[in-house]
Parts: structure tokens; sequence; C-alpha cells
């Protein structure tokens, strides 16, 4: 509860001045440093969430990894006699000039590196090549003169994330030492020979002339000239996808037209984006659901659940010599503490949601995704005995694996849709009803999304058009007179 009190300096027209203060009370809901960090690491995904662990278990030397023997840690160590059994041999050790400085140094220096050891973590992470590293490659192998190569490799160097090379090229005549003073032909040259490297498109200065670079890449040579033609010539035509327009100014069919037009569009505009050095993120299954004699098992997979606990040795060394000095570790310890508590609430949460997800969802399980039922958060929260919103953080980049697939957790929340005979149904019972009809229908004549409406309606399925065409593009499936073009 917190009290504001409101200082108002009200000045009447009288020019008396008078002191009004405000008294009132309002509550303000914040959540602590540690719950705050509780609920971000509820939400992480499992690859995120085993990095933070590993990094504290660098950083925290209370935490190590499970498999290692603390019980002989000791052995070795100066004037430590972990074995002591008697209070007298305690007492002397505890007061051992040789204990204390060993005691500063494990827990100081027990996240550091060996010294004297030559290999780090670092050694055995896989380097990314670039695209400056991928051209570089393909430049030292050619039999080029060093004047040659070293104007390839400045271009190479001038290009951005994209691929493009933004510099002018009178601008790279200035980036060359004098001894090699190219001309600015000279440099033309030398773009032409990096524009022929691998990927296609690369040291493109516009969008249009990347595209251009990669017509030589369709395999028909009439329509790799079309290609040309309509690149360099009618690029805003292509964008717009005027079939009716370039069929005419190019005297083709517009059967032709919308084929090459679709084959233009399966170009990279960004082909630097290829040898991005971003971070990619694989999706890892959280809990896996198995079907056994007594029904639907669901078990969090090993994978995820870091290899983690507190080094008792440590705490216990700790607790008997602590004082107020060791204030950083007196923080480590409890930070370890609290890791571990989150930890297992982490997953024993993300257990318990699944579980319950399975239990309403094993007619899916079991016939698929016409059988999905429509639910709603509040269902799970009520049964696992949590908030709402913990629920939407469990879910959010969590993975079940299941006999039908992986799916992220979120794909089994949806609203309620009500059939003409008043019962429930779900969005993704829909689409897979629309699914089944576009498969069945004749490559001919294809259903439009009209048709598809008027279908559900008559099996009791209400449906608006543009709700049919949502699905439809979710589905990853074309209109029908295109896909009757493709057909």
């Amino acid at each position: 509860m917190v009290v504001a009190f409101h200082v108002l300096f009200d000045i009447p027209r009288n020019a008396m001045s008078s002191l009004q203060i405000n008294v009132g009370a309002r509550q303000n809901h914040s959540l602590s440093p540690h719950l705050q960090r509780a609920v971000h690491m509820l939400q992480m995904s499992s690859l995120d969430f085993a990095a933070l662990v590993r990094g504290k278990m660098e950083d925290n030397p209370f935490l190590e990894e499970e498999g290692i023997d603390t019980e002989t840690a000791h052995e070795g160590l100066p004037s430590v006699d972990m074995a002591a059994s008697t209070q007298d041999q305690a007492m002397d050790a505890e007061h051992s000039p040789d204990r204390e400085i060993w005691l500063a140094d494990a827990f100081q220096g027990s996240a550091h590196r060996a010294e004297g050891s030559d290999i780090s973590a670092m050694d055995f992470t896989e380097s990314p090549t670039t695209l400056a590293m991928h051209l570089h490659g393909q430049l030292n192998v050619m039999p080029l003169p060093a004047r040659d190569l070293a104007m390839c490799q400045a271009i190479v160097e001038s290009l951005d994330e994209d691929g493009y090379l933004r510099t002018d090229l009178h601008e790279l005549v200035a980036i060359l030492p004098e001894s090699h003073a190219p001309h600015v032909d000279e440099l033309a040259f030398a773009l032409r020979l990096v524009q022929s490297l691998d990927p296609a498109g690369v040291a493109a200065r516009s969008v249009g002339e990347c595209l251009l670079l990669q017509c030589s890449g369709i395999d028909d040579p009439r329509m790799s000239e079309l290609a040309r033609r309509m690149v360099s010539e009618h690029l805003a035509a292509v964008a717009k996808r005027d079939v009716t327009g370039l069929s005419k100014r190019l005297g083709e069919t517009p059967l032709f037209v919308e084929q090459t037009i679709d084959r233009i569009k399966r170009m990279n505009p960004r082909p630097g984006w290829s040898y991005s050095s971003s971070r990619v993120d694989y999706i890892v299954p959280d809990v896996i659901v198995r079907r056994d004699r007594k029904g639907w098992d669901v078990q969090l997979n090993p994978a995820v659940v870091p290899h983690v606990r507190l080094n008792k040795v440590y705490e216990k060394l700790f607790q008997r010599h602590k004082t107020k000095d060791h204030a950083q570790l007196i923080d480590h310890l409890q930070d370890a503490h609290w890791t571990m508590r989150n930890m297992e609430q982490r997953f024993a949460t993300i257990l318990g949601v699944a579980q319950a997800i399975v239990r309403k969802q094993q007619y899916f399980l079991e016939y698929g995704a016409m059988a999905m039922k429509p639910m709603i958060l509040r269902e799970i929260a009520d049964e696992v005995g949590v908030h709402e919103s913990t629920v939407s953080r469990v879910t959010n980049n969590k993975y079940m694996a299941t006999p039908l697939g992986v799916f992220e957790l979120k794909h089994f929340f949806s609203r309620s849709m009500t059939s003409a005979s008043g019962e429930a149904c779900s969005p993704t019972a829909i689409r897979e009803v629309i699914n089944d009809m576009i498969a069945a229908e004749s490559p001919t004549s294809p259903l439009s999304d009209g048709d598809i409406a008027r279908q559900l309606e008559s099996q009791g399925l209400k449906v608006a058009r543009r709700t049919v065409t949502k699905y439809r593009q979710l589905l990853g499936l074309e209109a029908g007179e295109k896909r009757k073009r493709l057909a």
C-alpha cells in the first residue's frame, strides 16, 4: 500500500494564496525482482532456459553439473581434512591459514578455466561462415593477378548484410592502395567478376540488378529471356502482378507471363541472408506423449531438463567459515537455492499443464485434427490450480511431441464456434475439413472459397467466406483459380 501526498497550490483570483494538502491512498501491484525473474524463467523456451542455467553454473560456485562426485573433490587440496569426523579436527581445520586461502580460491575461482590450460569451451564451437568468407574462398582459388584480386576483395569487403554493394565505385577507388590505383572501368570489371560468384545475385547495386543476375539460373531459355526483359524493363508491373498488361506489351500468353512472374517471385532478393550470422532456434519438445496400455502417458523430455544440482560440500564449508566479508558468496548461495527451487517449479508446472491438455484433447490424439475440441486458458488453469497468466506463459514457446507430430502447446487452445446443431467446434477442426474438401476436389473444377463456405453451411457449420479464405491461407493452399492453372 502506497500513500501518496498530493500538494496542490491553489491561487484564487483575489490573489490570496492557500495551500491544499490532499492525502489519498492507492494500491500499486508490483512484482519483486525475484518474482519477475521467476516469471521470466517460466516463459523462456527450453533452449534459452538451458543456456541460462549453464551460465549460472559457470558463474555460481555452489551450482554444479550432476555426475560430479563432490565427495572426492577435496582430494589433493592442502591442509584440508574433509573426512574429519571429530569436532576437534574440524575446529583445527577451521583456523588453518592454508584452509582460508583454499576456501577463497575455491569460491572465487571455481567458475574460471584452470590456469595453464590451453583449451577453452570456445575451441569447440563452430565458427559460422560469413558471406565475405564464402566469397573470399572462391576468389582465392581463381588464377587472378594480385591487382585484380585486390579489387575484387575490396568489393567483397564493401558488401552489406543483404549482399548488396551500396558504395559507389568512385569511392572504392580511394580505398585501394596507391600501388594498385585502379580506374573505375577496371573496378566495374572486377564487380562483374564478383557478381558471377555464388550465391547468385550477390554484389548487386539494386533489387532489379539482383534479380537480373539470377535470371541466368532459369533452365528454360525462353523463360530466362522473358524474365530478363520483365525485370529490366517492367519491374514495377511484375511487382503489381499485371499479367494482362505484361502479356500485351511483351507479346506472350498470359499463362506463360504468370509462370514467369512466379519464377521471379521465387528468386532471392537478399542473397547475403544465406550466410547471416543470426542464431537459428531449433524446436526441442518439452514434453513427450506416448500411448500405452493405460492410456496416454505424458513425460518431460529428459533432454530439456538441465543436469544441475547444489554443491553440498561447498555449501557446508561456506556455512562453517562465512563472515560478513563474504557478502558476494552469500548472494551466490541464495541465488543457487532460488535457482533450484524455480527450476523444479518450472518443470512441475509445464508437466501439469501438458497433462491437463492431453486429458482435454485426447480425442485429437486418437482421431486427428477433426476431433480437436475448443479450449480456453481458464479451463486448464482451473484444473491445474494456477492463474490464467501462468498457463499463458507456460504454453509460450513450449512444445509437445505426439504421435501426430510436434505441436506448440498454444496449438491446442482455440475459441469455440457453434454449429447449426448447437454443438461447439474448434477452428482447427474446421480447417481440417476445408483441407479435406480441397484435397478431394476435381483438379479441373476446383472449389472457390464461396463454394467451400456453402458446403460447410450445408454440413451445419456456418463460416463466412472471408474466414474460409483465412483458414485456406493458413493451410498454405492457393485460391481456386490458381489451383486450376497449376493443375
